[in-house]
């Protein structure tokens, strides 16, 4: 979503942080291409120029420290700037009221209201154990309310029954009633959405709220549609009065600005976002961790609780005590290809891993795409249960079925036996004795090099499934701090930053990539 944002700010806070000493002239330069890059992106024209304005006046009046380059003092202040202009803090779905409490999704036909009730019900239900009963009060479009029942289905949420003829406002009085006696916590009405703001709808909305008495009205936007959706949010805010705002389709590749400019021009909160289509696909907005995306700063937190999400605690203990024995097979390596494509792909963790976001063009570029994880995992599948535990048995006549089975070369099954071969090295190096093995020990000297040596874990690491959100935070901070959060920072202890710790791009090498990211095969090296 916030690609070219991030390249193009990217670029010009870059071309900042690198001088000695910025003159106002400098600062005023530089503003004038964040005030270009923000237009393109389709940001409201009173944000960009609000937005601007703090950026100046703080930076021409700001005392610089000592120890900070002029630059980096520029870049903490948009920083800064673009979290305010975010909403400074997150907030989530309000439940503080008596139960049913009841939440109210509007907006217009075709932004998603009916799959994003699904998945809010889907989130309540399974992250807060909280009993929901969802109600489709769209009456004229065909098939609405059979829509919202099969979901309820698939998701296992319990929805209203289906009665032909009631009028929206009755069937929203009967979902209340229905959720006193069903003992539910939460009902969600998903109410009717028109191509367009018309007279009739508001008129409708303003009937169903008097009638259902919501704690919560979320304005579900589009974030595709740009200036379009701030008109939108300003209308509904009007005439019906929204508490918060959920927008759908972040994984899209529009130009963000809708995003950036509702919260400055409605003062109402983005609550969730919608990042993908299946139901789990429903992220809380953190300001401040969209704040680090754009600027490039990664999302350590956010990669971090995916991680929790889709990573099986089993399988992951039993991955570790192989490690440990130094043990790693074909079928290891299927799982973590898997795991890596349930966490969003090699370009979803690149994008939140500190100072990496430019790193996936240039892996584009070497052919190193999220296909390439389906390729892979089809010719283990192609391999005997024999084959995948002893690599060793595959000769030429067993290659050849394999990659007729794969749909694949032997050139392609030769690069996978080679990765593999390189990662089960680096095991049981990492799982060797002496001192708890290789990786303890690093983890330990880079948990000391953050300051981090009395959290428990591996060799000082904390352990980052038992840790809570704040927690996290105050982690990530504690990076920042050491170098590890900025644009260009390096991870202590490998040569410097991350970006040129990849093969053929300079800097300290990992096995598997050619020498570099461990599960993925070489990159081009330089000539």
């Amino acid at each position: 979503m916030f690609e070219n944002l991030q390249d193009r700010l990217g670029s010009i806070l870059n071309g900042l942080t690198g001088r000695g000493a910025l003159s106002e002239a400098d600062v005023s330069a530089a503003l004038r291409e964040v005030r270009r890059a923000l237009l393109e992106a389709d940001v409201a024209l009173d944000v960009v120029r609000s937005f601007t304005d703090r950026v100046r006046e703080k930076a021409v009046g700001a005392e610089i420290l000592k120890s900070i380059k002029p630059g980096q003092m520029v870049v903490k202040i948009v920083h800064d700037e673009l979290i305010e202009m975010l909403g400074g803090e997150g907030v989530g779905i309000d439940l503080h009221a008596a139960a049913p409490v009841v939440v109210m999704m509007v907006g217009l036909q075709g932004s998603g209201k009916t799959t994003t009730s699904a998945k809010i019900a889907h989130r309540l239900s399974t992250r807060e154990k909280k009993k929901v009963l969802m109600a489709s009060l769209d009456t004229r479009r065909p098939a609405a309310q059979e829509q919202l029942r099969q979901l309820g289905a698939q998701a296992n949420i319990d929805t209203l029954p289906i009665i032909s003829g009631q009028s929206p406002t009755d069937i929203a009085a009967r979902a209340v009633q229905a959720a006193k006696l069903g003992g539910h916590d939460v009902v969600i009405l998903d109410t009717a959405g028109r191509t367009h703001i018309d007279e009739p709808l508001m008129v409708e909305m303003a009937d169903i709220k008097k009638r259902s008495n919501p704690h919560e009205i979320l304005l579900v936007a589009d974030s595709l549609t740009g200036q379009d959706a701030v008109n939108l949010a300003r209308s509904f805010d009007e005439r019906v009065g929204i508490t918060g705002l959920v927008l759908t389709r972040m994984d899209g590749d529009g130009r963000g600005g809708a995003a950036l400019s509702m919260r400055a021009v409605t003062g109402k909160p983005i609550k969730l976002i919608g990042v993908g289509e299946k139901m789990s696909e429903l992220e809380e907005f953190h300001p401040r961790r969209i704040a680090d995306r754009i600027l490039g700063m990664g999302d350590i937190v956010s990669l971090v609780e995916r991680a929790a999400e889709n990573i099986d605690a089993e399988k992951a203990a039993a991955m570790a005590a192989k490690m440990a024995k130094g043990k790693f097979d074909l079928d290891d390596l299927a799982d973590q290809l898997r795991q890596m494509q349930k966490m969003g792909g090699m370009g979803g963790i690149m994008g939140m891993m500190p100072g990496m976001a430019g790193m996936k063009d240039k892996m584009a570029a070497a052919g190193l795409d999220d296909k390439l994880f389906g390729r892979q995992i089809a010719i283990i599948q192609s391999m005997t249960r024999a084959e995948r535990a002893n690599p060793d048995l595959l000769k030429h006549s067993r290659k050849k079925r394999i990659a007729a089975g794969s749909g694949t070369d032997a050139a392609a099954i030769n690069k996978l036996l080679k990765m593999h071969r390189q990662m089960a090295d680096m095991m049981k190096m990492m799982g060797g004795k002496g001192k708890g093995g290789m990786m303890k020990q690093m983890m330990g000297g880079l948990a000391g090099k953050m300051g981090l040596g009395g959290l428990g874990g591996m060799g000082g690491m904390p352990d980052l499934s038992n840790i809570d959100p704040k927690q996290l935070e105050a982690l990530q901070k504690q990076a920042e701090a050491a170098g590890l959060g900025k644009p260009g920072g390096g991870m202590p202890g490998l040569g410097g930053g991350l970006p040129g710790g990849l093969p053929g791009l300079g800097g300290a090498k990992l096995p598997g990539l050619g020498g570099g990211f461990p599960g993925l095969p070489g990159l081009p090296k330089k000539k």
